[in-house]
């Protein structure tokens, strides 16, 4: 490795779930630069987020905590100054990197805390399509322009570019949703988006009824409930994740131009998954595998290229990007932090990884967003809701549609009680170590 300290561009996409690329299997999707760069880098097939929502998983991401502990998400008072002054952004600025922000923050945070966070910071907005310089231009479009304003005046500091799309969010407030560029226009027209197995009426009949009136269900009347309603939301939604994809392109061709593509690190993520019909949902919050599970990858290019290209099914978490952040830039990693840094997979998968992963979602006061936990291993996936006695146990390895559920077998009892004593046992520990005071 080179003694100087690399560059960091952390991207973030907003509800963009684990398949919706090409490099994951997705057959239809184009995504040829997000490809690249998976197969160019380090890919984590079992990467999930904490918590599937966009402020939760967002704060995990600048905290490296759980939400538990953090104790952020929509409606909660601001993060506290003591996580972020833990953040990756503080540290790195106050260890002589040039730090940016550019896009969707996405956390609530108390006044004059983003000045000491970052040297330039650009937050943006919808509406997705406006009008620039006489032009019409796209919101992400927008966000590259100013990713490539950044990358050009970097100097010779090392920056840390923290790079943070709308894209692929619906615009929940249109009735259209879905909003792209002309210049994707033509993608996807002739093809048919599959549809899930679960997305079957009869599947959502059979869930209990708590489940059926969920924000999960609104949302799927918005996008969902006819096949043409169907094929015209997926493809826009894929659309604007095959924008997000132009501008990632467009970027890596700055830093080529730049002299820096030798020295930049490059972490990709989704904040979230996204149901796309499945069990008769739209939108995210629960923790079943299509609301959870989410692209992440690490190109480095300063490992030697027999090191790089590699493929890990260990599962890994949002919680492990800031600590991997950290470790690229050299700055010491706080105790306090939840995660591992992946840059432990540069040579091999390390032998003492996590097995299992815990899940969690908190939102206070709606009844339509449903608080619950769960774990996730190997083989199983554990889930149980705060208002309810229902209990959810999938073998997953067997069930990846996660369909049968065995908790209701009292063959699984010793297993069930298991999970849920793991859960609490994790529970009591990410509370002991939450901040009391502001």
């Amino acid at each position: 490795m080179a003694s100087k300290k690399p560059n960091i561009l952390f991207i973030l996409t907003d509800d963009q779930r684990w398949d919706a690329l090409g490099f994951a299997g997705n057959e239809i999707i184009h995504t040829p630069h997000m490809d690249a760069l998976a197969g160019e880098g380090l890919y984590f097939d079992n990467a999930f987020v904490t918590t599937a929502i966009c402020a939760a998983s967002r704060a995990s991401l600048f905290t490296g905590l759980y939400e538990r502990t953090h104790d952020f998400t929509f409606g909660k008072p601001p993060l506290q100054d003591a996580y972020m002054r833990q953040s990756y952004p503080w540290l790195l600025k106050n260890a002589g990197y040039r730090t940016g922000f550019i896009g969707k923050f996405g956390v609530k945070v108390n006044a004059g805390i983003e000045d000491s966070l970052f040297h330039h910071m650009d937050k943006t907005s919808w509406p997705y399509l406006r009008e620039v310089a006489g032009k019409e231009a796209h919101l992400a479009d927008i966000n590259g322009d100013r990713a490539v304003e950044f990358i050009q005046t970097a100097g010779d500091q090392p920056f840390c570019l923290s790079l943070s799309f709308w894209s692929p969010h619906a615009d929940d407030g249109a009735e259209e949703q879905y909003f792209w560029p002309e210049y994707v226009d033509h993608l996807y027209r002739d093809v048919t988006i599959p549809i899930p197995p679960t997305a079957d009426p009869s599947f959502y009949d059979s869930l209990p009824g708590f489940l059926q009136n969920t924000m999960n269900r609104e949302r799927w009347f918005w996008r969902y409930d006819s096949p043409e309603k169907y094929q015209k939301m997926v493809k826009g939604y894929y659309r604007m994740i095959s924008t997000v994809d132009t501008v990632l392109g467009r970027i890596r061709r700055t830093l080529e131009k730049e002299g820096l593509a030798d020295n930049t690190v490059i972490v990709f993520m989704g904040d979230n998954g996204y149901f796309m019909g499945e069990r008769g949902y739209a939108g995210k919050w629960l923790l079943h595998e299509p609301s959870i599970r989410v692209p992440l990858i690490v190109y480095d290019p300063r490992q030697p290229e027999n090191k790089r290209g590699k493929r890990y099914a260990q599962p890994v978490l949002n919680v492990d990007v800031t600590p991997t952040i950290l470790s690229l830039a050299g700055v010491q990693i706080p105790d306090s932090y939840a995660g591992r840094s992946l840059t432990e997979f540069y040579e091999r998968a390390p032998a003492d990884w996590r097995s299992g992963i815990f899940l969690e979602h908190r939102l206070e006061n709606n009844e339509k967003l449903l608080k619950t936990e769960g774990y996730r291993d190997e083989a199983f996936k554990f889930i149980r809701y705060d208002d309810s006695d229902l209990i959810e146990l999938y073998h997953h390895k067997t069930d990846v549609h996660e369909v049968n559920n065995l908790a209701t077998d009292e063959r699984y009892a010793e297993i069930v009680t298991h999970y849920s004593n793991t859960c609490d046992s994790i529970i009591q520990q990410l509370m002991h170590e939450r901040v009391i005071n502001p």
